[in-house]
């Protein structure tokens, strides 16, 4: 595997070479929020007749639609956006069908033993890569989703458009309000102007620039653990997708084993359906608070909150 800079299509060309059997990006990346050129890494893709895989699972179809500027195949987490309340484990894999497998030394095109010789790509033609995913991935290695997890992961995609905009929504004012905050050394957001990635997201996501983000406080490493330790309104959690707005320190904690310690300062943020900018300010506003003011969080890191309006309310009332 070789990796490529998500900010350079060109990269991904450098790297290719005659081993290479697909290209695989994220539309748009955890925790940076970078926003991929899908369309120019397809070009490169194909140009050497690999497909290019894009996990979506940051944007959802809401936002992006990959097949649209050149994907092959589309991943998902379920588990996050497209359930929307993180109470089920499940992925998608999406075949567009359209690409061309005859040339290709993959499982699609390659004769298969264990059905007779059978060559998929001969047989089901553009159904050939999902096919091949059921035939090979679940039979050897079983993993079917439950009848009751695909249950409510089709009750909570119902209204993951309406979600999606709100995410997306709060996400903008959170960013806005910490480049603003005198404590923030710096906000990576594409939603925000000067971002680098902001022509991407107005080409491929004018909706919304998802709502997961990176931003570094003053101070460094400790500043970064006690803010996480000190927030009122957020959770500590490490997962995605769901109605609770969320942040954690990846220094401290999913990249605390890092070779090369990728991320000193930075705090991840993601914000939920629920709690509104207009909320927030008004928290900050009664209670006086500025970055993490306030130790409320418990001490076990994996306690999850909910803050549904009336207890926002309740809190500001009370810290006024």
């Amino acid at each position: 595997m070789k990796w490529a800079d998500a900010t350079d299509p060109e990269s991904f060309r450098a790297a290719l070479s005659p081993k290479t059997k697909a290209v695989f990006i994220e539309s748009i990346a955890n925790p940076g929020g970078i926003i991929t050129d899908i369309e120019a890494i397809a070009k490169i893709a194909h140009s050497a007749d690999v497909p290019l895989i894009v996990d979506n699972t940051l944007a959802s179809p809401y936002l992006i639609r990959p097949f649209e500027w050149g994907a092959d195949i589309i991943l998902h987490s379920a588990t996050k956006f497209l359930g929307g309340h993180g109470n089920s484990m499940a992925g998608l894999i999406v075949d567009g069908g359209k690409f061309d497998w005859a040339a290709a030394s993959t499982p699609p095109c390659r004769s298969l033993p264990l059905y007779h010789g059978m060559k998929l790509w001969e047989t089901f033609g553009d159904m050939a890569y999902a096919i091949a995913c059921r035939v090979l991935a679940l039979r050897d290695l079983g993993p079917a989703l439950s009848p009751m997890n695909a249950f409510l992961i089709l009750q909570g995609n119902r209204n993951a458009a309406a979600a999606m905009q709100r995410h997306c929504d709060n996400a903008l004012a959170v960013a806005r309000w910490l480049k603003a905050n005198p404590k923030v050394a710096w906000v990576n957001y594409a939603g925000l102007e000067d971002n680098p990635c902001y022509a991407l997201h107005r080409k491929y996501c004018p909706k919304g620039a998802g709502s997961v983000f990176t931003f570094g406080v003053k101070g460094g490493y400790e500043a970064g653990m006690r803010l996480v330790n000190s927030v009122r309104l957020f959770s500590h959690l490490a997962n995605i997708g769901d109605t609770r707005s969320l942040i954690i320190h990846p220094a401290s904690t999913t990249h605390a084993n890092s070779k090369r310690r990728i991320a000193q300062k930075p705090a991840r943020r993601r914000c939920g359906a629920l709690s509104s900018d207009r909320e927030c300010g008004r928290h900050h506003r009664r209670s006086g608070s500025g970055l993490g003011r306030g130790i409320t969080h418990p001490s076990r890191p994996r306690v999850m909150l909910r803050c549904e309006r009336s207890e926002l309310e309740a809190r500001a009332g009370s810290s006024g």
